[in-house]
């Protein structure tokens, strides 16, 4: 095939350059992250502001110390995620890469080899096999079989016709055609793509939780906050000595170490799913998979097989279906890599025909053909769309019926016609289809069981995907993508005829309905899609710009690995949710504890050194809580506050009785100091802290759920140590070893009051079980 100029005519120089002016380079521009800003910004956002405000007011009283610990605290939990999350970024310079090539381009006249990067609208340029399709174009002449996996995940090839459109990073696999370029750089379905990944934000609901709870908490600080200051004024206490109590309570009110410890327990959690085949990108994606309650997947590749096999043969007297395999294997060959040639040569097992000479595919006869010698005649063979072949063969019947016989469940049909001098009939028809994997039925049973919506999605004709949806038990209602504003994605199973790029309204749909939403995808137009859900998903064969995309990253075929991450995630959320109750109790207790404690004493009940120790003692040994051993619910976990609130506002009253109790004998049975109240108030806000994590952490009875190592090391050391120190006079007054002795067993058989407590109150309300 050659150019015939009158036909192909390219721009001049001057043109190009005009038009090189206007639109730019065919380059993606490429967003620079500055690492220090990307560092700083994780000192921006509502939980850090609160840390940051208390550092401020603990400078301006002169409480270094203080400050100093808490603002460790936020560089710790800064470190963390941005070590984590830094890696994950790179998909607007994977996407860069793929135009850096190459291109022959019709100018002055002249064919010549410039950079893809120069091209432009109107050019016109010369692809053929093995060329990447270097901006999008339409096709002007010539025939080509054109491999768009990159960007749509698909594997087979399609064959556009003139007039049909490029996209920007195909591979040309066989064949030659003259396209003329239509949109180049940013303008390119690429170019969109980059954009819409630059832009596409997905929402964290954890900021929010974590925001709302602070909320409860400082809304519950300030009002006790306002009755101290009314007391103090009452009572005559310097205002001096008030500030530091209110900032002590605001201290207390927020939950410090909760960013450190998510970020700690979801890079744990990271780590496991690694060693398990699932790659985490997005920290964020741990939390939302805990909650996510509909999953939309994708059919090619995750559950089926991608794999063309041949599901059903057909064949036509006098050849047996052994036969007609042997024969449409002398059509094809190993290494064209041509699924359904693959498909047929592995289930044939030729042995007496010998192949004289191959026929290579024709894309515009779509089909491809042999000369063989069977025996001791010659014979040619042809393989390809029936369309095609039914134009050669002598016999005029009507073969309609069954090839919709064959195609009825969405296979692809090709025929195989067998003759000699032109003399051709029909050997048989051969149908083919991706089958599902074997391990997608038992999976999406499982994913169904933890109470996930599954839908598949799918670019597939609607029967099709209703047969392979009804094999692995997704469902049978069906809709089209043109139906999807006007019915609820909720009350369908299946959605056909989707191209990649409506994932993203799909996704959209779903979280303007409140959903909590994951998408599995391959291509590079389902980045977008895979930024955008909350749990984005990469399947094991996605394009790199797919896998920089997502949050998760499978390594493993198939949907078994996104149980494994549905079901860590969870045991993460139990662990979140410990921590969180525990810190509601504890911060309830001691506002109040603090607050009466100075109307019953006319004094602070304990020092503020020994309320910043109380922050190490309880927030910083309780992150060893992202290590502790959970079961999994069988439900998806939301954040619930006002229940959350109402749960640990009962178990802190329960606390508090205890607290006044010690507080009751210390003064008026034992008659201590007021410093050696404030030793004993420490130790039982240590103690009672420590008891509270393994009260919560189990809905049965605490003994029935094995902590992990670390939590009991880092428990017993905590109580060894601030014993230590109250024995010793270490940041306090030292009181009795046998004080200590019966305050730590008085709390131990104390709660086991309250587990028994708990499992009653379990069965009695089911919101509290709901948790």
């Amino acid at each position: 095939m050659y150019p015939k100029m009158i036909e192909l005519q390219g721009l001049t120089s001057e043109e190009a350059e005009k038009l090189l002016q206007k639109h730019g380079l065919n380059t993606i521009p490429e967003e620079k992250h500055n690492p220090w800003i990307l560092f700083f910004s994780k000192f921006w956002d509502p939980v850090p502001w609160m840390l940051e405000i208390t550092i401020v007011l603990e400078i301006f009283l002169k409480k270094f110390e203080e400050a100093w610990i808490i603002g460790a605290l936020i560089l710790a939990n800064a470190f963390l995620s941005f070590l984590q999350e830094s890696k994950a970024k790179n998909a607007l310079r994977l996407l860069r890469q793929k135009l850096d090539i190459q291109t022959r381009v019709l100018r002055d006249g002249k064919w010549k080899l410039i950079p893809a990067q120069e091209l432009v609208p109107q050019d016109v340029i010369r692809l053929r096999m093995g060329d990447f399709v270097p901006a999008d174009a339409n096709v002007l002449e010539g025939h080509i079989l054109v491999d768009q996996s990159m960007i749509t995940g698909e594997s087979l090839p399609i064959e556009p016709r003139i007039g049909d459109s490029l996209y920007a990073g195909s591979i040309i696999k066989n064949g030659e055609a003259y396209v003329k370029i239509s949109l180049t750089g940013k303008n390119t379905f690429f170019g969109k793509t980059a954009e819409i990944l630059r832009t596409t934000k997905t929402p964290s609901h954890l900021q929010q939780t974590i925001f709302s709870i602070v909320k409860y908490l400082a809304i519950f600080d300030s009002v006790l906050i306002l009755f101290a200051f009314l007391y103090s004024f009452y009572q005559g206490i310097p205002l001096s000595d008030m500030i530091p109590f209110s900032l002590l309570l605001l201290v207390a009110s927020v939950p410090a170490a909760l960013p450190a410890t998510y970020t700690l327990s979801t890079a744990l959690g990271s780590m496991d799913l690694a060693k398990e085949g699932v790659l985490v990108t997005r920290l964020s994606a741990i939390e939302e998979a805990a909650a996510m309650d509909v999953l939309c997947v994708d059919k090619t590749g995750t559950i089926t097989q991608n794999s063309l096999q041949i599901s059903a043969l057909h064949a036509f007297s006098p050849y047996s279906k052994e036969a007609l395999l042997n024969l449409a294997a002398m059509a094809c060959e190993e290494a064209t890599q041509d699924p359904l040639d693959l498909a047929i040569l592995k289930a044939s097992s030729n042995k007496s025909m010998k192949k004289i000479e191959f026929i290579p595919f024709d894309p515009m006869k779509k089909y491809s053909g042999a000369i063989i010698q069977d025996q001791d005649q010659k014979l040619s063979v042809f393989k390809g769309a029936f369309s095609a072949l039914c134009k050669m063969i002598d016999d005029k019947q009507n073969y309609s019926k069954e090839i919709e016989s064959l195609s009825a469940d969405g296979s692809r049909v090709l025929g195989v016609i067998v003759g000699a001098q032109n003399k051709f009939h029909l050997a048989g028809l051969i149908a083919f289809q991706d089958p599902p994997r074997e391990t997608s039925k038992s999976a999406i049973q499982e994913i169904q069981g933890l109470k996930i919506k599954t839908i598949m999605v799918t670019g597939d004709g609607l029967t099709t995907a209703k047969s392979i949806a009804d094999k692995v038990g997704i469902g049978s209602r069906a809709i089209i993508k043109d139906e999807i504003r006007s019915k609820k994605i909720l009350e369908t199973d299946v959605i056909a005829e989707v191209f990649p790029e409506d994932k993203f309204h799909i996704i959209q749909q779903l979280q303007n309905e409140g959903r909590i939403s994951g998408m599995t995808g391959d291509g590079v137009n389902d980045a977008p899609a895979l930024k955008k859900a909350e749990v984005g998903i990469a399947v094991s064969n996605a394009t790199d710009v797919a896998k920089a995309a997502a949050s998760l990253v499978l390594t493993n075929p198939g949907l078994v690995d996104i149980i494994k991450a549905v079901k860590s995630s969870r045991q993460i959320y139990q662990r979140m949710l410990t921590y969180t109750i525990n810190k509601i109790v504890k911060t309830l207790e001691i506002s109040i504890l603090l607050s009466l404690g100075l109307i019953l004493f006319n004094d602070f009940i304990i020092s503020q050194i020994l309320i910043v120790l109380l922050l190490f003692t309880n927030d910083f040994v309780t992150m060893s809580i992202a290590t502790d051993k959970v079961s999994f619910s069988q439900m998806p976990d939301q954040w619930n506050i006002k229940q959350l609130m109402l749960i640990g506002s009962l178990f802190a009253t329960f606390i508090l009785v205890f607290s006044f109790f010690v507080l009751f004998t210390g003064s008026q049975l034992l008659h201590l100091s007021i410093q050696e109240i404030r030793t004993l108030i420490f130790l039982t806000l240590v103690f009672t802290g420590q008891a509270t994590i393994y009260l919560v952490r189990e809905r049965k009875h605490f003994w029935h759920s094995m902590p992990s190592s670390w939590m009991l090391i880092c428990s017993g050391i905590d109580i060894v140590i601030v014993s230590i120190f109250a024995i010793q006079g270490l940041l306090m007054t030292p009181i009795d070893p046998y004080l200590i002795l019966g305050l730590f067993s008085t709390v131990i058989i104390y709660f086991f009051f309250l587990d028994f407590l708990k499992v009653w109150l379990i069965k009695k309300f089911s919101f509290i079980n709901s948790i």
